[in-house]
């Protein structure tokens, strides 16, 4: 999530290649019969190495391979049993089924948590996700991750900070938080931060969704690999004869992505996503005269007055902090302050995904109620527990 096309520093830059030929690159028995051993456990992470690459995949297609606290847990193992292990030069990740990568995190489940008074289960969750997502955006190996389908929330925090990040023409990216009373997380506020323009305000406020194109051009992706393809580039990561990074082998699959529509709605998007405030930006929608500006417009005037403030600042704040840990911890404090706070997050997640009556009924229900420092309220809430105790 960190790196976007405004931001000159790329992943490859920082990639090892890939050494030694397929019979050097032997699979060291030990530690990765452990690990695959332990992740067995869960029946939603299948874990296993196929020559020299540690190929990860979510399998929950049922739910769109939703994540769990099992899940979290059964790959930040598989990723710490990996990095020195001789064995393994290179991570794969992936999803089971073809509807997507990852449709973010079991918010369902945080609904029961935060009614039933646990909010401390919901900290726990947050707590180990976070950490996997800076393990994957640190990580000494190539990771490479297909996001291929439906990508969102949680999703792109797995695929967002990766090595190399692969969607194709089925891919559907997005941050949607602020739709259910919450702010994008998972790393995702410095991503849209470090959009261009004000692509990142636009897709926080209205957690739209991105094609592949989009992602690309936004900073969320990197290469269009098509998906008749990815049976292909698996074999080439695994059948590797030659030293090569894990980019260049994706390089070879990949295809230019078409005109990215965010791209070409930039001078509306930045115009009017640039105003000081929530409410300016919906008074310099309506003033526009893009059919599509006015339909961003109508969205925002349907959302959360808590969420939409909030996030505005999260992101705009993203663009000063210096690196992904650094995202992570303001997320944390501003997601578990909703959880702990506002009543907003409970009741959008009960009228989309519960009781799914799609009316949900916001506190305040109005901009114009809201209190007017409820920015400062949200980023001065500290929780019980710190994201990071190192």
């Amino acid at each position: 999530m960190v790196y976007a096309p405004s931001c000159p520093t790329r992943r490859a830059d920082r990639e090892p290649r890939l050494s030694g030929s397929v019979s050097e690159r032997a699979v060291a028995g030990g530690s990765v019969t452990s690990v695959t051993d332990a992740a067995a456990s869960d029946p939603h992470v299948r874990v296993r190495v196929d020559r020299a690459v540690g190929h990860l995949t979510l399998d929950r297609p049922r739910a769109i391979n939703a994540l769990d606290l099992g899940m979290v847990r059964s790959l930040r193992a598989a990723l710490d049993a990996w990095e020195h292990d001789p064995g393994v030069d290179a991570v794969l990740l992936d999803g089971a089924g073809d509807r997507g990568l990852c449709a973010g995190g079991d918010v369902r489940g945080l609904h029961d948590q935060i009614v039933g008074g646990e909010v401390d289960r919901a900290a726990e969750f947050f707590r180990a996700e976070y950490a996997l997502d800076a393990r994957i955006g640190s990580y000494p190996k190539p990771v490479v991750v297909v996001a291929d389908g439906v990508t969102m929330g949680g999703g792109v925090g797995l695929a967002g900070h990766a090595a190399v990040r692969v969607v194709t023409e089925r891919s559907r990216l997005a941050m949607p938080e602020v739709r259910i009373g919450f702010t994008p997380d998972v790393g995702g506020s410095l991503l849209l931060a470090r959009a261009p323009g004000r692509i990142g305000e636009y897709l926080a406020l209205t957690g739209e969704t991105m094609d592949a194109a989009d992602a690309v051009y936004a900073g969320f992706a990197d290469h269009l690999v098509p998906a008749e393809r990815l049976d292909d580039l698996r074999d080439a990561l695994v059948s590797r004869a030659d030293p090569h990074t894990a980019t260049e082998l994706v390089l070879l699959f990949d295809e230019t992505a078409g005109p990215s529509s965010l791209q070409a709605a930039r001078s509306w998007i930045d115009d009017a996503f640039a105003a000081a405030t929530v409410d300016e930006i919906f008074e310099r929608l309506r003033a526009r005269p893009e059919e599509a500006a006015h339909d961003a417009a109508q969205t925002l005037d349907a959302l959360p007055p808590t969420a939409l403030a909030v996030t505005l600042a999260a992101v705009r704040s993203a663009r000063g902090l210096p690196d992904l840990r650094a995202a992570l911890a303001q997320e944390y404090g501003l997601v578990m302050w909703f959880a702990t706070t506002q009543p907003d997050l409970v009741e959008g997640i009960r009228a989309r995904l519960v009781d799914k009556d799609g009316a949900p009924r916001w506190s305040p229900a109005s901009r114009a109620e809201l209190p007017a420092d409820i920015v400062e309220r949200a980023f001065a809430f500290e929780p019980e527990l710190a994201l990071w105790t190192d």
